[in-house]
């Protein structure tokens, strides 16, 4: 069995949690290692906290990351030495470079990089700092996981300096069950008189979004809602419960779990928001959001933007809703004629799309393993051929 150090940048991620099921479903026996996202985030039993970090607080995070770099020997004590070490985004990077040196510096270390930092993609001495420590902790990387095409085409092939070979593994839908056994999700037209609703799941940290779809709700006049649900970044709000509390046709109904709650909450609604404007013309532009693969996966009509991955993605399935311009006038042309046919038609769409687009199932998880297993036995073997080799060349003898 693969034994893996995961280190997460925010133990309490959604995100983290679903990496975590499709490692182990996949075989592997994972030990989560990471920070809190803020001092009243629980913990769960059996991570191994690393200190506390805040949303939009990067000095603060340098200060958390190098206190627990100090700290990690003492931190990971007791735990068995894993066969290789994951580390989710820049900072953790650094913490697994420090746990390899810990464990004799010979675990393999895997990159997994989902967003590109905005901080990565100035063009002044901050920038060029960031980056050029992103070559210096990736010098030891084997394998560089990533979710999107765009991520490497716009940056990691062009800016980034890391050498290590590239996956891509897109944010699908964790799906253990058997194919064939699967929920289909249904056509779900709104009942006469009742509105038609948006689905805005996820991580909610899109201010422009929250503004575009509230100017659009209220110039609809209650034929369309939003429904909100998630985990909002409120450092990207100035009042974010108030705001939403404040608009008539927006309801914001707290976390949910992922995947067990995907199929209750995307029932709900007709539409789901794919749109992001966190790093406009940048990260937000190139991502393939989660929300994406779950709205669909449930047969959620998608609503796009133009000129992102995300809509050249849906693009060449011939499915979803694509809006032109970032606008409530432009929102509301797109969708002021819907009806029940074209509601009907667009779902149909979805729901003709092959399901394995949209989810990882115990085989992919399984594949993922054995791929890092590999990863370990690959690094064992080399590191193993050096140590011969030394030895030979000690004694006078050449391999």
């Amino acid at each position: 069995m693969l034994d893996v150090l995961y280190l997460a940048h925010d133990v309490a991620d959604p995100a983290i949690r679903r990496r975590t099921l499709t490692l182990e479903a996949g075989g592997a026996n994972v030990t989560v290692a990471g920070f809190r996202r803020g001092a009243g985030t629980p913990v769960a039993n059996g991570i191994i906290e690393l200190g506390v970090t805040r949303d939009g607080r990067f000095g603060q995070r340098v200060a958390a990351v190098v206190k627990a770099a100090l700290l990690l020997r003492h931190k990971l004590r007791g735990a068995k030495k894993p066969g290789i070490i994951i580390a989710r985004n820049l900072e953790m990077l650094a913490l697994a470079n420090r746990a390899n040196a810990i464990f004799g510096g010979n675990v393999p270390i895997v990159y997994e990089c989902l967003d590109i930092h905005r901080l990565l993609l100035r063009k002044d001495f901050a920038g060029r700092a960031l980056r050029g420590a992103e070559h210096y902790l990736g010098r030891n990387v084997s394998l560089l996981i990533t979710s999107s095409p765009a991520f490497i085409e716009n940056y990691f092939r062009p800016v980034s300096r890391l050498k290590a070979p590239t996956m891509l593994l897109e944010n699908q839908v964790i799906e253990l069950e058997d194919t064939a056994s699967m929920q289909t999700a249904r056509p779900r037209p709104p009942q006469p008189g009742e509105p038609w609703k948006i689905g805005w799941f996820g991580a909610l940290r899109c201010h422009k979004s929250l503004k575009l779809l509230a100017e659009f709700t209220r110039a609809m006049d209650g034929r369309f809602e939003v429904v909100l649900q998630g985990r909002p970044a409120y450092s990207e709000f100035d009042d974010f419960d108030g705001f939403v509390e404040n608009e008539p046709f927006m309801h914001f109904h707290g976390a949910y779990k992922n995947p067990e709650d995907l199929a209750r909450i995307y029932d709900e609604v007709q539409f789901s928001w794919g749109i992001d404007f966190f790093e406009e013309g940048q990260n937000s532009s190139w991502l393939l959001p989660n929300r994406l693969y779950e709205g669909c996966r449930y047969n959620a009509v998608p609503i796009v933007m133009r000129g992102t991955e995300t809509a050249r993605y849906v693009s060449a399935k011939h499915i979803g809703l694509v809006l032109g311009q970032a606008d409530s006038k432009t929102l509301s042309a797109l969708l002021a004629e819907m009806t029940k046919e074209r509601y009907l038609a667009e779902f149909g769409k979805v729901a003709a799309t092959s399901s394995h687009n949209w989810i990882f199932d115990r085989a992919d998880c399984q594949r993922l393993v054995n791929r890092l297993a590999a990863l370990s036995t690959s690094d064992a073997h080399a590191a193993s051929m050096q140590e011969l080799s030394q030895t030979h060349s000690n004694k006078g003898g050449l391999l």
